[in-house]
C-alpha cells in the first residue's frame, strides 16, 4: 500500500494547523498600555471636532442605557452568541476611560485591542473605525474626556462557549478583520471620498446595512439581514426595492437624514434613532457628501422570490381591520396623506420579502423622529394589546398584497417571532 499521499495530506494538515496556531497566538499576545493620570488639555476646537464625530457615528445609542446617564454604558446588546454590554465611555478612572491615554484610545479604535491588551467583541465597530485618521481619533477623544465623569461599573459580556473566549474571537479576526485607514480613491470626486469615508468610518453604516454570515461577519456589504434579537430588518443598501437610493435625488436623501421623513418615506426603529441622534445634527454638505456616495452604490436587486398568497378568511380578516383601525390615516387606496401619515401601497418597506418591520410597526408603532426640522411628527399608535398575532398576521398581509403590492403572506408565527 502507498502510504504518501496520506503521509503528504496529514503534512500538510499539521502544517495548517501550526500557522493558524501560530497567527491565533500572534492575535492573542497584546501589551497592557500604561495608565495615565492625565492627558494634555484638549482646545474647544477639538472637543467641538470629536462631539461632532460622536454624533456622525451615534456613539450614544450603544453607550446610554436607556434612562442612564449619557455614555455611561450598561446597554445590553443582544447577538446571536449572547450578550454584549457597552462600555463606560465617560472619563471615570475606575469604570470609564479616566485612566486611558489617547495611544490606548486609538489603539482600541484601530485594533480593536483594549488599554490591557485584551481583544475587543466587534460589536464595538473598530471594523469600521479602524478607517479613521489619528486627528479624528484624538479628537473623539477629547469630547470623552470633556464629559462628565460617571462611575458606573457595568455588568460582564454574557456570551455562550467558545465565542466567549479570546481564542475564538482571535479566528474571527484572522477572518473578518484588517486594521486599516481610509484611502481616498483618486477617480472619484472630493464629495464622493467625504462620503465614503463617513459613511464606511465613523457612521459604520454597514454595521447594521449587511449580510451577515454564521459567524457574525460581513459577507455582503449593504446588504440586508435581521438586527440581532430579529425584531428589525436592516434592508439592503444596494438594492432600490429595499433601502437603495440610487434612484433618489440627492436632496431627497439630504432631506430625509435631516428631517427623518420625506414624502413617502419614514425612517423608524433604530434608523430614526440614528437621525435623531445623529445625521439631522450632520452639516448639510457632509449628509449631501454622504448621499452621493451611496447613490453610488452598485445597484444589486435581491432574488425575486415567489410568494404565497393570503388565502380568502386571512384576507378577509385583514381587510376588515384595516377598515376598522387604519383606514382612517393611511386611506382606502394606501395612499396615505400628503405631509402626514406615509403612503402603504408601493411603499417598499412594506413589500420587501421580509415582514418583520410592517409587523413590527403595528405591534409597536410607527414613529418617526423629532428633529429641528420636523419637530413634531405624525405618529401610528401601537396595536400590541389590542391586536392578537392572528389579527396582526391578517393586517399586515392584507398591505402587502392589496392596492399593486406584491408580498408575501404573514403567519402567526412571524408575529410571534417579532412580538
Amino acid at each position: 500500500m502507498n502510504f504518501t499521499p496520506l503521509r503528504t495530506a496529514l503534512a500538510v494538515l499539521l502544517l495548517a494547523c501550526g500557522v493558524l496556531t501560530a497567527a491565533v497566538w500572534s492575535e492573542l499576545r497584546g501589551e497592557a498600555l500604561p495608565e495615565t493620570a492625565a492627558v494634555a488639555p484638549a482646545t474647544p476646537e477639538q472637543v467641538a471636532r470629536g462631539a461632532y464625530l460622536a454624533r456622525a457615528g451615534n456613539c450614544m445609542a450603544c453607550h446610554t442605557a436607556r434612562g442612564g446617564e449619557a455614555y455611561a454604558g450598561g446597554r445590553s446588546i443582544d447577538t446571536p452568541f449572547g450578550t454584549i454590554v457597552a462600555g463606560n465611555l465617560t472619563p471615570d478612572p475606575e469604570t470609564g476611560l479616566g485612566r486611558w491615554s489617547t495611544e490606548a484610545f486609538r489603539r482600541a479604535l484601530h485594533e480593536g485591542r483594549s488599554r490591557d491588551g485584551h481583544l475587543l467583541y466587534p460589536a464595538f465597530p473598530y471594523t469600521h473605525t479602524t478607517q479613521m485618521p489619528d486627528a479624528d481619533v484624538a479628537d473623539l477623544h477629547a469630547y470623552l474626556r470633556s464629559l462628565p465623569a460617571v462611575r458606573q461599573a457595568n455588568p460582564p459580556h454574557s456570551l455562550r462557549f467558545p465565542y466567549n473566549t479570546q481564542a475564538a474571537l482571535a479566528v474571527w479576526r484572522l477572518m473578518h478583520f484588517e486594521p486599516g485607514r481610509f484611502q481616498p480613491d483618486p477617480v472619484q470626486s472630493a464629495e464622493w471620498n467625504r462620503g465614503a469615508y463617513l459613511v464606511n468610518g465613523p457612521a459604520h453604516c454597514a454595521a447594521c446595512h449587511s449580510t451577515r454570515d454564521a459567524l457574525g461577519g460581513a459577507s455582503t456589504t449593504f446588504g440586508a439581514d435581521d438586527l440581532p434579537g430579529g425584531h428589525w430588518f436592516a434592508p439592503a443598501l444596494s438594492d432600490p426595492q429595499q433601502a437603495g437610493v440610487q434612484g433618489w435625488t440627492t436632496e431627497r436623501i439630504v432631506a430625509l437624514l435631516q428631517l427623518g421623513s420625506v414624502e413617502g418615506a419614514t425612517v423608524m426603529g433604530p434608523m430614526a434613532e440614528v437621525v435623531f441622534h445623529g445625521t439631522q445634527h450632520l452639516r448639510t454638505e457632509d449628509l449631501r457628501a454622504m448621499a452621493v456616495y451611496l447613490q453610488a452604490v452598485p445597484p444589486q436587486a435581491a432574488p425575486a422570490v415567489e410568494f404565497e398568497a393570503a388565502d380568502a378568511s386571512q384576507k378577509a380578516l385583514g381587510e376588515q381591520l384595516y377598515q376598522r383601525h387604519c383606514v382612517d390615516c393611511h386611506g382606502a387606496q394606501g395612499q396615505g396623506a400628503t405631509g402626514a401619515y406615509p403612503p402603504l401601497a408601493g411603499n417598499r418597506a412594506v413589500t420587501m420579502a421580509s415582514p418583520v418591520n410592517p409587523v413590527q410597526a403595528i405591534l409597536s408603532g410607527g414613529f418617526a423622529p423629532a428633529t429641528a426640522g420636523h419637530p413634531q411628527p405624525y405618529g401610528m399608535p401601537p396595536f400590541r394589546t389590542l391586536l392578537n398575532d392572528t389579527e396582526v398576521a391578517a393586517v399586515a398581509g392584507f398591505i402587502r398584497q392589496s392596492w399593486g403590492n406584491q408580498a408575501g403572506a404573514v403567519s402567526s408565527l412571524d408575529v410571534q417571532r417579532v412580538r
